[in-house]
């Protein structure tokens, strides 16, 4: 019997989620080490994103066209390099140069993403989705705990070689446990550019994918600004960030887990995606309002299940919305939208919390979620349905 592709996936999709969150609550301590600026610390996460941009699309018809496999060691050999250089880092110019080569061949989870599209039938992808939640979820909850202990006993040059050495695990298990695969669609992808006019000149996939837009953009926000907010709210340094990070990772990990599946039969994945907005909104835009860290853990868990519900749900949506042979294209799409929502996220949330401004953050992220909402809200009630 051949084997299923979807245990090697997630396993390589944990290895490569574990080592991105080794990094992700160390890079604005270890901007700041060197002397960056609240702005620059924006502009770091920023810079990967602009690469991202670029990349998002042109990897995933590069998928489409020559398999899933032989894009994702390409991409998962950018990050591993972009990882060397974060830990041989001794100036700032050095952390962004490590996240433009990072950035550039940024494709994984898209990727991913599309192999699950690949191998599952449209009525069982949420499911599928669900469990990269969790994967995603479990590597919230251990990498950046982990992050935070090595960079205060070692140096912030630790969790950067401990991410690499995964990147390299996540390598060898591309190549030795994935088999390679194409769209199962007869035929083969058309031709095609950047693909954002193709898209969103089709009603059904332009609505899924400003859905989408909306998510990363509330996501982003809050994400880009999250250590910075920690800090100069509570004067946490890099292991309490890393705690934040983690429960909020145990919570996706444990909604996904365990309900995801019975969330989607009850309520369809528009009206879902729709529940998860709102709790986004109820936990950014209450930040101002965080004095105390009970207050700070309730608000957190109410928008980590937020959006532990509303990416599986939205991913679905978008991946119904087009054929079978673009699949791999559109979630490219996806994964450029998230990029540019990457972009200003985190340069306007480390500009307002650089002026003090933590209320304005806060509101500024659930903003982009109640658009979300409103977007979700305008769909039709069949919308689960869509192929």
């Amino acid at each position: 019997m051949k084997r299923s592709p979807l245990l090697p996936i997630f396993l390589t999709v944990f290895v490569d989620v574990l080592g991105l969150t080794l990094v992700l609550p160390l890079l604005p301590f270890y901007a700041l080490h060197f002397g960056a600026s609240h702005l620059v610390v924006g502009c770091l996460a920023a810079t990967y994103a602009v690469c991202q941009l670029v990349s998002g699309p042109i990897l995933g018809r590069i998928s489409d066209e020559v398999g899933r496999k032989p894009t994702l060691l390409a991409s998962q050999l950018g990050t591993f390099i972009g990882f060397i250089v974060l830990g041989q880092a001794n100036a700032l110019w050095m952390l962004f140069a490590s996240r433009i080569i990072d950035g550039s061949t940024a494709g994984n989870l898209s990727i991913a993403q599309a192999y699950i599209s690949d191998s599952t039938k449209p009525e069982e992808r949420t499911k599928a989705f669900g469990f990269i939640g969790i994967v995603v979820g479990t590597g919230f909850l251990i990498g950046p705990a982990i992050s935070g202990i090595l960079a205060k006993k070692y140096g912030f040059a630790a969790p950067a070689y401990g991410a690499a050495a995964l990147s390299a695990l996540s390598i060898l298990l591309t190549a030795t446990m994935l088999p390679n695969q194409r769209p199962t669609a007869n035929g083969t992808a058309p031709r095609r550019s950047l693909q954002f006019g193709r898209f969103f000149a089709q009603k059904l996939p332009r609505r899924r994918l400003l859905e989408f837009f909306a998510f990363t953009a509330s996501f982003s926000t809050l994400i880009g600004g999250l250590a910075l907010y920690l800090h100069a709210r509570f004067d946490f340094d890099v292991e309490r960030t890393g705690y934040v990070y983690a429960l909020s990772g145990l919570i996706g990990a444990l909604i996904q887990g365990g309900l995801i599946g019975r969330l989607v039969r009850a309520l369809g994945e528009a009206r879902l995606s729709l529940v998860g907005f709102v709790a986004m909104a109820l936990g950014y835009v209450f930040l101002g309002a965080a004095f105390t860290v009970p207050v700070l853990i309730l608000l957190v868990a109410v928008a980590a299940f937020g959006s532990a519900v509303t990416r599986p749900a939205l991913t679905t949506l978008l991946t119904k919305s087009v054929g079978p042979t673009e699949q791999g294209a559109v979630l490219g799409v996806s994964q450029s939208l998230s990029g540019l929502s990457q972009i200003f996220g985190p340069v306007i949330a480390a500009s307002l919390i650089g002026a003090g401004r933590l209320t304005a953050y806060g509101l500024v992220a659930g903003g982009c979620a109640i658009v979300g909402a409103f977007l979700v809200s305008r769909s039709e009630p069949s919308a689960p349905a869509d192929v």
